[in-house]
C-alpha cells in the first residue's frame, strides 16, 4: 500500500496533481490511500480512484463512488467543552467546525483564504446548534507560530480530543479522541489484510507524523517540517519536484 498525503506530498503547489505523478499512480503494483487533513470535498475533484482517508482520520471516503462510507464525530458536549478552555488558554482564539460537508465558524475565525471558503454566523452558539454533526474542529489564533499553539492546546484539551496541525499559521486541527491518521489506516490495512511492514507512507506535516511512525517504510518530503524530518529517516525530493513520484518510480522500477 502507498499511504500519501496531499498538500505539500503529493500535489504540487496551488494543489495541483502533476502528470507525471499521476502515471506513477496508476502504474504501481499497490493500492494507493490518500491520507489528509482535507474533507473529501476538496479530494473529488483530483480523478484519483480507491480510498481517501480524510479530516486527519475521522472520514473514509470512496473516491471512486464518491462517498463516505465512515465518519467518527466529536460529540457536541465535548466541541462546546474544547471550544471554552481553548478560549481560557489562547488570546482571541476563532473556533470552526468542519462537519463534513462544510466549514462553519464564528467570527473571530479567519484562518482560512479565499480558496477555503467557510460560512460565518453570528454567534459560536449558532454555529454548535447548526452543524448537524462534528468531524473535526478548527482553532485558529492570528499571528500566532503553529508549533506553540499544538503544546498549549494539548496541555488544555488534550485528555479529551486528539490535536495537530498541517502547517497553517495559527491554526490548528482538532480531531474526536483517538482518530489520527495511523489509526485509521491501520483500521483499513486490518480489512484489506495488508500488515505494516508493506505499507509505505509520504507526508511534511505533523499531522503525518503518525503515519510515518507507523508505516513499515516511510519517507519525509524535502520540503517537511524539521519534526518531520527528524522523524523520518528517509527523505524524498520536495512536492514542487514530484519527490512522490521520484521514489515510486525507482522503488517499482516504472
Amino acid at each position: 500500500m502507498i499511504a500519501t498525503d496531499l498538500d505539500g506530498t503529493l500535489l504540487q503547489p496551488g494543489g495541483v496533481l502533476s502528470d507525471r505523478t499521476r502515471a506513477a499512480l496508476h502504474a504501481v503494483d499497490a493500492d494507493v490511500v490518500v491520507v489528509t487533513a482535507r474533507p473529501p470535498r476538496f479530494v473529488q475533484d483530483l480523478e484519483l480512484t480507491g480510498t481517501a482517508i480524510c479530516s486527519n482520520g475521522a472520514m473514509i471516503y470512496d473516491l471512486t463512488n464518491r462517498e463516505v462510507t465512515h465518519a467518527q464525530t466529536v460529540p457536541l458536549d465535548v466541541v462546546r467543552k474544547v471550544s471554552a478552555a481553548l478560549a481560557d488558554v489562547i488570546p482571541n482564539v476563532g473556533i470552526a467546525v468542519e462537519t463534513g460537508v462544510e466549514v462553519l465558524s464564528e467570527p473571530g475565525f479567519q484562518g482560512f483564504g479565499p480558496k477555503n471558503p467557510h460560512r460565518t454566523l453570528e454567534l459560536l452558539d449558532h454555529v454548535f446548534e447548526q452543524a448537524h454533526q462534528v468531524v473535526q474542529m478548527l482553532a485558529w489564533a492570528p499571528d500566532s507560530e503553529s508549533d506553540h499553539l499544538m503544546e498549549i492546546a494539548r496541555e488544555a484539551v488534550g485528555q479529551h480530543v486528539t490535536v495537530t496541525h498541517s502547517g497553517g499559521l495559527g491554526l490548528l486541527e482538532i480531531s474526536p479522541p483517538g482518530v489520527s491518521k495511523a489509526a485509521t489506516l491501520e483500521s483499513l490495512c486490518n480489512t484489506r489484510g495488508i500488515g505494516k511492514d508493506e505499507v509505505i507512507a509520504f507526508g511534511d506535516m505533523p499531522n503525518d507524523l503518525s503515519v510515518l511512525g507507523w508505516a513499515g517504510t516511510a519517507y519525509a518530503m524535502g520540503n517537511a517540517h524539521p519534526l518531520v524530518k527528524q522523524a523520518c529517516s528517509n527523505h524524498a525530493p520536495p512536492n514542487t519536484e514530484d519527490g512522490v513520484a521520484q521514489i515510486l518510480e525507482s522503488l517499482f522500477k516504472l
